[in-house]
């Protein structure tokens, strides 16, 4: 008889994250034709780490906790700034800010910020509900105009086979990781079938061509953000049918902001989402603050004792 096998560890998911991040992004700058100068990413990950580390250590100050990189030697420290690392390298290769490197160190506090404001009570602990990247990108895009993403230009110093290579390989890594480690598969399902379905709708009504609405299938950046932003296991649901639910309305908010020629559409889709759920969050924990603080009335002495449920239950 085998022995029963060990959960995984959900700590190696944001390690293999960011591994494949960082080598993504070396890969970019030296291979695959970034845009971005190398001085974005060092300001992205040197205000990351700086921002993680302050605000963890005012809001451990703040509820009287241990901070979090706090306890267990260097280790911890390194998986605590994970998950800043992450944010902070993914924002210096979507975010193109030309030579305005302040505008990339504020959009990375502003994400690292976002985890410490935008929370709701969950399981008896707060948790962010914003994924931070695109928190902040969307802050950005809507306060500094000038500002852009650069989807096309990913892999631009690719050719030939190797132009349509790269994308599989991301696809493949994407997946192994959704199902190892997240289990958000039914958000990616979600959305790009919703995608897809809306996509020939709009392609049906508009008199297009079905393949103008279905092209961003294609690209790195649509990739990434499918198999990487969307299925955050910290800010999106981990149940079946509500992972199904998020995953279509990020492709139904798409859709509806495309029709109103939105431009850099997925990311506002998602902030729109985000929020949504965050709303919907929010009043659950009240409801439940609500109930628990709502008075038991008294037994009045000689009277019955209130039923239990197994009273209520129906007799044999």
């Amino acid at each position: 008889m085998s022995a029963p096998r060990k959960p995984r560890d959900p700590r190696n998911g944001l390690r293999t994250s960011a591994t494949l991040a960082t080598i993504f992004t070396i890969l970019g700058h030296t291979v695959f034709g970034f845009e971005q100068p190398w001085a974005d990413v060092l300001v992205a990950l040197v205000t990351g780490y700086s921002c993680a580390l302050f605000f963890e250590w005012i809001d451990a100050r703040a509820h009287g906790r241990t901070p979090g990189y706090a306890g267990g030697g260097w280790l911890k420290v390194v998986d605590f700034l994970l998950s800043a690392h992450m944010t902070s390298i993914t924002l210096s290769f979507l975010l193109y800010v030309n030579d305005r490197l302040w505008i990339m160190a504020l959009t990375v506090a502003l994400a690292i910020g976002s985890k410490y404001v935008f929370r709701v009570r969950q399981n008896g602990r707060l948790q962010h509900f914003f994924n931070p990247s695109n928190f902040a990108i969307v802050v950005v895009l809507i306060a500094f105009p000038y500002t852009g993403i650069l989807p096309w230009a990913f892999t631009t110093s690719l050719q030939g086979a190797s132009d349509w290579i790269v994308p599989l390989v991301i696809v493949g890594l994407g997946f192994r990781l959704n199902l190892l480690f997240t289990g958000r598969l039914p958000t990616i399902g979600a959305w790009l079938s919703t995608f897809c379905v809306l996509g020939v709708a709009r392609a049906l009504a508009e008199g297009a061509p079905i393949v103008s609405q279905l092209v961003p299938l294609t690209g790195v950046a649509f990739v990434l953000f499918t198999f990487y932003m969307i299925t955050d296991p910290q800010t999106s649901p981990s149940g079946t049918w509500s992972q199904i639910l998020f995953g279509s309305g990020i492709a139904v908010a798409y859709s509806a902001l495309l029709l109103l020629h939105v431009q850099y559409t997925m990311f506002y889709s998602v902030t729109i989402v985000a929020a949504t759920r965050g709303v919907w969050l929010y009043l659950l924990s009240r409801r439940a603050v609500a109930a628990r603080a709502e008075p038991v009335p008294a037994r009045v002495p000689g009277q019955a004792p209130w039923p239990t449920g197994a009273d209520l239950l129906p007799g044999p």
